[in-house]
């Protein structure tokens, strides 16, 4: 049975990721929505989809009704449930980009919509897709740790991923983009909740934009990179984009619309100097969350770090479980026995190999072999989590939930 899959918003997570995967996997990408008539072009002959198949916008494409099986729905943040709603109206199943919305008042708009529909939404948290995390499941789910009291989880964003996403990018000015725990953490808010196993109760954080402002630039320099005399910035956009793979991410990005390097660097926003003033999400913030079963979790999300990784304990009562996500390292001590013991898990592809297993999850859930992934109702958790943070930090409280 071939599968046959529309690609709302044809970006580099919709186009490059998801549609890449679902080919590979034997899906059929079938019709694509991008407002983009150079990137609608590059996705359409990528996948041979003719001229009547591709459309500027979902509007035009749901009025044929259903079409297809499922949809993927990768369009700006901004602009996830409109067309979520419009695909739940048609019975179809979504494959949904996070953050699922940026009101909190959507999700429950959501829920009942899929509530009201035969499809199903599964929000792309692909990291319980990973092999890591699998992994981190197993050990969990063995009793080695016995009792799970707290989780310590860190998220840590590079300091030059930050610069490129949340200071030049399109996740720098929340609204329209999500703020940045949510644009960025609602994945791992949603591995805690998965560790927890039971819904969240209380939130509370704190956090603000402490570096990546006017002034703090270094004296002397420019508004552009490529004209700033500074030699040792850290976030010299010269040095983050033409170092690295110019047919990789994060180079793509400036370069998906046929622009060259250098004219992006030279007049596009990725060539900006990261002190203008232009953002204003934060650059660290930490929160701590007490789930219903007691357990107590504190994610910590920072630009302030040389790699792009995460880090974690699991605490538990008869063991503790320690992670390095970009080294594949666990470490697990049994309090017990007194053994421990260090391994790794094999992992390849983006999202330590997140996005092609939640890829094949969502497949063999449409083939019918089995459920969607994550019920809607507990991803929607990660995204309470993250109002209720963002609440919590801007007023001084501890947000109950």
């Amino acid at each position: 049975m071939t599968i046959r899959v529309a690609i709302i918003g044809a970006g580099n997570r919709g186009g490059d990721v998801y549609a890449r995967l679902l080919a590979r996997h034997g899906a059929a990408v079938t019709h694509v929505v991008d407002v983009r008539p150079a990137r609608l072009s590059e996705i359409a002959t990528r996948h041979a989809i003719p001229p009547e198949r591709q459309f500027s916008d979902p509007d035009a494409f749901f009025t044929l009704g259903r079409v297809a099986d499922a949809v993927v729905i990768a369009t700006p943040d901004d602009q996830h449930v409109g067309p979520c709603l419009q695909a739940l109206a048609l019975g179809y199943d979504v494959l949904l980009e996070k953050p699922i919305c940026l009101n909190e008042a959507e999700l429950d708009l959501l829920q009942a919509a899929e509530d009201a529909s035969t499809g199903r939404v599964t929000v792309c948290h692909v990291l319980r897709a990973a092999p890591f995390f699998r992994e981190v499941r197993r050990v969990l789910d063995s009793g080695v740790l016995g009792t799970l009291i707290g989780v310590q989880h860190a998220e840590n964003v590079a300091h030059w991923h930050y610069a490129h996403s949340y200071v030049r990018g399109n996740w720098r000015a929340a609204p329209p983009a999500a703020p940045f725990l949510l644009a960025k953490s609602c994945h791992d808010l949603d591995l805690l909740r998965a560790f927890a196993g039971s819904p969240p109760e209380r939130v509370s954080s704190e956090g603000g934009l402490h570096h990546f402002r006017p002034e703090h630039a270094p004296p002397g320099a420019s508004t552009r990179c490529v004209s700033c005399p500074v030699q040792d910035c850290p976030s010299d956009a010269r040095r983050i984009y033409l170092t690295r793979d110019p047919q990789a991410w994060p180079v793509t990005v400036l370069t998906a619309a046929g622009v060259s390097l250098d004219d992006a660097l030279r007049s596009g926003p990725y060539g900006e100097c990261v002190y203008l003033g232009q953002n204003n999400v934060v650059d660290h913030q930490a929160i701590t969350v007490r789930f219903r079963s007691g357990l107590t979790a504190q994610l910590t999300v920072s630009a302030f770090t040389h790699n792009n990784t995460r880090t974690l304990k699991l605490l538990g009562t008869h063991g503790e479980l320690r992670g390095h996500m970009d080294r594949h390292e666990l470490e697990c001590h049994d309090f017990r026995t007194g053994d421990s013991h260090r391994w790794t898990v094999e992992a390849t592809g983006t999202h330590g190999g997140g996005d092609d297993g939640l890829v094949q999850a969502w497949l063999a859930s449409l083939r019918g072999q089995t459920p969607p992934p994550t019920p809607l109702s507990e991803s929607l958790d990660s995204h309470r989590m993250a109002f209720a943070a963002e609440r919590a930090r801007l007023r001084g409280t501890v947000e109950s939930l």
